[in-house]
């Protein structure tokens, strides 16, 4: 076993010997390893029984967020820090404070080699309240600092949380405009003769009803969470005279779209399809 995989089992162990009924969830399969190391420092003869219950049948991130509901913990501190150098050396520089304190470090390499750094991590401090832990390279930290400046009007305190806050904002009014064609002035769309051409107001609508999310349901009727990858998808497929109209389109991550593609038209095909466009691509 790997070190990370023995601790979680001893911890599991220990935390199982103080509070049986640990095992007994544990051996039905609605708790998992992470969510009970998670848990045991919180456990008390008080609680448990609460916590357990809460924590059946739940995710890591769901366990994380419902700790943090339970046992709120303070801000983190802002800070820049090279991580390559000396805990001596180290020059951290420390920001206003702001709504959401974050820790962002930038890679940095040492006497010529490049040093591994732990990897990005968001998590819940408190209720509407996350840490950000997360490594960047130079031109990354160069860009943070543009625009940072670039928004010394908008935020005079130069403070980190706010400043990621509104060039998220920023980046995703662009991304949802490039991708879906969101806009608060939408212009009557180009005819075109493609029938796989997607109109802006068509994107729009189909992104609005669907929410930004994939639409595709499982067996027993739960609709898939992913809202990366999305894709345009035709109900009826083109190949087979379906229209580019909301009523025939919907969102679908790119795994769902590859996966109907695959029950519509068989996996050889698609497979094939994939092999030639790769070697249009290269």
């Amino acid at each position: 076993m790997s070190e990370d995989v023995a601790y979680k089992r001893i911890r599991a162990a220990r935390a199982g010997r103080r509070f049986p009924v640990i095992l007994e969830v544990i051996e039905s399969g609605q708790l998992h390893l992470a969510a009970v190391v998670m848990l045991a420092p919180n456990l008390t003869t008080d609680n448990a029984a609460e916590l357990i219950e809460a924590a059946t049948c739940q995710s890591k991130a769901q366990v994380e967020q419902m700790l943090a509901e339970r046992f709120p913990q303070p801000d983190l501190a802002t800070l820049i820090e090279p991580i390559a150098a000396a805990p001596s050396s180290v020059a951290a520089l420390e920001l206003a404070p702001g709504p959401v304190q974050n820790v962002v470090k930038p890679a940095a390499s040492f006497a010529g080699q490049e040093v591994s750094a732990p990897p990005a991590k968001v998590t819940p401090l408190a209720p509407q309240r996350f840490g950000l832990q997360v490594t960047i390279d130079a031109e990354t930290q160069q860009l943070l600092e543009d625009v940072r400046a670039l928004l010394g009007h908008t935020i005079p305190s130069g403070d980190l949380a706010s400043v990621l806050r509104e060039s998220l904002r920023i980046a995703k009014s662009a991304l949802e405009k490039r991708r879906f064609a969101e806009t608060s002035q939408p212009r009557p769309g180009r005819r075109t003769k493609s029938a796989r051409h997607i109109p802006a107001h068509v994107r729009r609508e189909v992104w609005k009803r669907d929410q930004g999310q994939c639409t595709f349901l499982s067996d027993s009727g739960h609709r898939c969470e992913s809202r990366t990858r999305l894709e345009f998808d035709h109900a009826t497929p083109v190949a087979r005279n379906g229209e580019t109209t909301p009523a025939n389109l919907r969102l679908r991550c790119r795994p769902h779209n590859q996966y109907e593609a695959e029950r519509e038209f068989g996996e050889r095909f698609m497979a094939g399809k994939r092999e030639r466009g790769k070697r249009r691509a290269g």
